[in-house]
C-alpha cells in the first residue's frame, strides 16, 4: 500500500508537467490546419475564430482527458471549406498535413 501512495505522489510532477505540453501541442496542431487552410483561401477557420493558440478553442473536453490520462486523444477539427480551394484536392492534402508538420517543429524545437 504504502510503495503504490509513493508511486502516485511522485507521478503528480509530470503529470502537472504534460498539461501545458498538451495544451500547447493540440493548438499548434490545429491552429496549423486553420492557417494553412487560410493561406490557401479559405477564411472559414478564421471566421469561427480558430486560428489562434489559444488552447480553449481547440479543446474537446473528452479528447483532452484521453490525452492525460492515457496518452492518446484528439482536439476539436478545425472547419475547412474546400470550396474556397482553387486546387481542392491538393490544397485539401496541403492544409491537413499542416497539423502534422507542426508537430514535428515541435518535436524538433
Amino acid at each position: 500500500m504504502v510503495s503504490v501512495l509513493k508511486d502516485l505522489f511522485s507521478d503528480i510532477p509530470m503529470f502537472l508537467l504534460r498539461i501545458p505540453v498538451i495544451l500547447l501541442a493540440l493548438s499548434m496542431h490545429e491552429a496549423a490546419h486553420g492557417y494553412a487552410a487560410y493561406r490557401l483561401g479559405d477564411p472559414t477557420a478564421r471566421n469561427f475564430g480558430r486560428l489562434t493558440l489559444n488552447p480553449i478553442k481547440h479543446l474537446d473536453p473528452l479528447g483532452t482527458l484521453m490525452m492525460l490520462v492515457f496518452g492518446f486523444g484528439w482536439a476539436r477539427p478545425v472547419p475547412i471549406n474546400t470550396r474556397y480551394f482553387k486546387n481542392p484536392k491538393r490544397d485539401m492534402a496541403i492544409s491537413a498535413a499542416a497539423g502534422p508538420a507542426a508537430n514535428l517543429l515541435l518535436g524538433f524545437l
